[in-house]
C-alpha cells in the first residue's frame, strides 16, 4: 500500500446495510477515533517561524475550531465512516444503532415532531431526515473536559427552504421555540430563534436564503460589543451573519482549499485536540484530516514551518526503540524551547542551558503492550557522543524534577539511585503512586510507601541517546535494544523512508484490553465490567487481527508556512 488511502481489512467482514438516517452525533466519534494514535504528541517543543494571519472569524468573532467537518450529507457520514476498515469490523450496526437511537437525537425529533403536529403545519414526517441528507459544515469546539462537545452547523437548505418558512409562525406561540433576537444579513434582519428539547438541551438557529445555521449551545452566543465569550469557544451574531450570507469561515481555520465536489467527507482535527493539553509546547505540528472520495479515505499531516527547521531524520529514534510497540509518533526537536520550560519546572538555568545546547535531531514516543497507558518511552537524541560533561546536570535535573512527597523518609524523598556501566549512565528514583506498576508489599521498604503501589521512574543517557520513562522497564529494554541484545523497531520498518507514525494494531489491542478492565475492577463495576468483556473485548480482538502500519511522508517532506499539509502513506509491514 504505497498511497495515503487507509489500507484495506486484512480479513474483512460483510456488514449489516446500515440506516443511513441522521445520527449526528457520529462525526464526534469519528473525530476522536483518528485522534487516538497522535495524542501523545505533547511531549515535544517548538516554536513557529511566524505568527499565523488573522482570520476572519477571529475578526467577525469567532474562536478557532477544534474540529470541522464539511460533508455532501451528514445523514451518509456513519455508513462513509465505516468504509474504513478498522471501524467497519469493531462498530458495524452496534455503531449505527447507537447513534440513530440516541437520546438527543430522539430528543430533538420528537421536539420537532410535536410542534409540527400541535400547531398542525403542513410538513412531512421526513423533515429530519430530508434536512440532514443536505452539504454542511460542522464546526466543533471541546468543552471543559477537554472532549469535543460544542458545535456550530452550517447547512445549504436547497429545496428545503419554503419548507421550513411554517416553524417561523408559530414561535410566539409555543412551550418549547421561541425567538431570541435578531441579526442584520445584508439588508434582511433575520430571526434567530431557540429550541428547547430533552428538558435540559436547547439550541440556536436561523436561516436566510438557501443557509441554515445552528448553534448547539445558545451560552456561547455574544453580541460583538460583549466579547466575553469570544475566547472560550463564542461565536458572535456577527459571525452567525457572515455564515448566513454564505462566507466560508471554517475551512480558512484549517488552511484548506474549498471542498472538491469528488470529495464527499473531510473531517480535520486540530492539534488542540489531539496534543491533550500540550499543544502550547507543539505549535509545529498543525493537525490531521482525513478525506473521503470515490477510492476511499486519504489521510493528510498539518505542519507548520519552524525558525532553524531541525532535518526530518527519525532514523535514530526508530534504532533506539524496542520492538512490539503499539503505537508510536516522532518529530522533530527545537531544543531551544525546552528551556523556559525546565526553568520553570525547578531547574537552575545554567542546567536547563547546557540540556537544551545538547539536545538535536527528533525525538520520538512509543506506548507498549507490557506496560501502561500513561507510562510510554521517550527517546531523544543528543548532539554528540560525549555527553559525560553533560551527565552531572542530567543527575541534578532528574533529582530536582522528579519525585513526590514522601511523608515516610528522610528529605521527604527517595534517593536517587544512579548507575554508570560503559556508555550507559542511568538515574533511577522510586516514587509512590497508586498507578504504579510495583505493589508497596514488594518494596525494600514497604512501610515508607505512600499508598498501594510505587513507580520506579528512570532516565538513561546511552552514547547519543536519551531515554526516559515512568516504567523503568522500558528503558531497561531500550538499553538492550541499543547494546544489540533486543531487536529495534527498525528492523521492522520501512527502510529510507520518513515514518513519523506506526501503528501496531495487535499490541494496541491488548494495551486497551488491559487498561479497560483495569479500570473497571469486577468487585467494583461488575455490571461495566460484564458490559466490557461482553461487546468491548471481541472488538478489541478484531481489531488485533490486523497487520502493523507504517504511516510515512514523501521524501524531502519539510513544512513551508503554516498548515502545510503532508500527504500520509500507509505502508502495510
Amino acid at each position: 500500500m504505497s498511497d495515503n488511502t487507509i489500507p484495506p481489512a486484512a480479513s474483512p467482514a460483510a456488514a449489516p446495510a446500515a440506516n443511513t438516517s441522521c445520527r449526528w452525533p457520529a462525526l464526534v466519534i469519528g473525530l476522536c477515533l483518528v485522534a487516538g494514535v497522535a495524542g501523545g504528541l505533547g511531549w515535544f517543543l517548538h516554536k513557529p517561524k511566524a505568527p499565523p494571519a488573522q482570520l476572519a472569524s477571529d475578526k467577525l468573532g469567532m474562536s478557532r475550531p477544534d474540529g470541522l467537518l464539511e460533508t455532501h450529507s451528514l445523514s451518509q457520514l456513519p455508513k462513509d465512516l465505516l468504509a474504513v476498515p478498522f471501524l467497519k469490523e469493531t462498530l458495524t450496526e452496534d455503531f449505527v444503532f447507537y447513534y440513530e437511537a440516541h437520546a438527543d437525537r430522539l430528543g430533538l425529533i420528537g421536539s420537532l415532531r410535536r410542534i409540527i403536529y400541535e400547531h398542525d403545519l403542513k410538513l412531512q414526517d421526513s423533515l429530519i431526515e430530508q434536512l440532514f441528507d443536505q452539504p454542511a459544515d460542522v464546526a466543533l469546539w471541546r468543552g471543559a473536559d477537554g472532549r469535543l462537545k460544542d458545535f456550530l452547523l452550517v447547512m445549504d437548505r436547497g429545496g428545503l427552504a419554503k419548507v421550513l418558512e411554517p416553524l417561523a409562525k408559530v414561535a410566539l406561540d409555543d412551550s418549547q421555540l421561541s425567538k431570541l433576537g435578531e441579526v442584520k444579513v445584508g439588508a434582511d434582519a433575520v430571526t434567530l430563534y431557540q429550541l428547547n428539547y430533552n428538558a435540559s438541551k436547547s439550541l440556536v438557529f436561523a436561516s436566510h436564503g438557501d443557509k441554515l445555521v445552528v448553534l448547539s449551545n445558545p451560552a456561547k452566543l455574544y453580541e460583538p460589543e460583549n466579547g466575553a465569550l469570544e475566547e472560550t469557544g463564542g461565536v458572535s451574531t456577527k459571525a452567525i451573519a457572515a455564515l448566513l450570507n454564505g462566507d466560508k469561515l471554517f475551512p480558512e481555520a484549517f488552511g484548506l482549499p474549498p471542498r472538491a465536489p469528488e470529495v464527499k467527507q473531510r473531517l480535520s482535527v486540530n492539534s488542540s485536540v489531539l496534543a491533550m493539553g500540550y499543544q502550547r509546547f507543539i505549535p509545529n505540528f498543525a493537525g490531521l484530516r482525513f478525506d473521503m472520495d470515490d477510492k476511499g479515505w486519504h489521510s493528510f499531516l498539518a505542519m507548520d514551518e519552524l525558525d532553524n527547521q531541525p532535518d526530518f531524520d527519525f532514523k535514530p529514534i526508530w534504532q533506539a526503540m524496542p520492538m512490539g510497540a503499539s503505537a508510536c509518533v516522532a518529530l522533530p526537536l527545537a531544543a531551544e524551547q525546552q528551556k523556559p520550560l525546565l526553568v520553570k519546572l525547578g531547574a537552575e538555568e545554567s542546567v536547563a542551558q547546557a540540556l537544551t545546547e545538547h539536545m538535536a535531531g527528533a525525538a520520538g514516543l512509543c506506548w507498549y503492550a507490557d506496560s501502561r497507558l500513561y507510562t510510554p518511552l521517550l527517546v531523544a537524541s543528543l548532539s554528540d557522543d560525549d555527553g559525560a560533561k553533560l551527565d552531572g546536570d542530567l543527575g541534578n535535573l532528574f533529582g530536582s524534577m522528579v519525585g513526590a512527597y514522601e511523608g515516610n523518609v528522610a528529605d521527604h524523598a527517595f534517593p536517587v539511585v544512579e548507575k554508570q556501566d560503559g556508555k550507559t549512565h542511568q538515574w533511577q528514583r522510586q516514587v509512590s503512586s497508586n498507578f504504579g506498576p510495583y505493589k508497596a508489599k514488594d518494596a525494600e521498604q514497604p512501610d515508607a510507601i505512600t499508598g498501594k503501589a510505587f513507580m520506579r521512574v528512570s532516565l538513561a543517557r546511552h552514547g547519543s541517546t536519551l531515554l526516559f520513562s515512568l516504567d523503568d522497564k522500558l528503558v531497561d529494554k531500550a538499553l538492550g535494544t541499543l547494546d544489540k541484545r533486543f531487536p529495534p523497531l527498525a528492523d521492522v520498518l520501512p527502510k529510507d523512508l520518513l515514518m513519523p507514525i506506526y501503528f501496531g494494531p495487535d499490541s494496541m489491542a491488548q494495551l486497551m484490553q488491559q487498561e479497560t478492565l483495569d479500570s473497571l475492577p469486577q468487585d467494583m463495576e461488575p455490571v461495566f465490567y460484564n458490559a466490557a468483556q461482553t461487546y468491548l473485548i471481541p472488538k478489541l480482538r478484531t481489531l488485533g487481527g490486523y497487520g502493523k502500519y507504517a504511516l510515512t511522508l514523501p521524501k524531502g517532506s519539510e513544512p513551508d508556512g503554516h498548515w502545510q499539509w503532508l500527504p500520509l502513506e500507509w505502508k502495510a509491514l
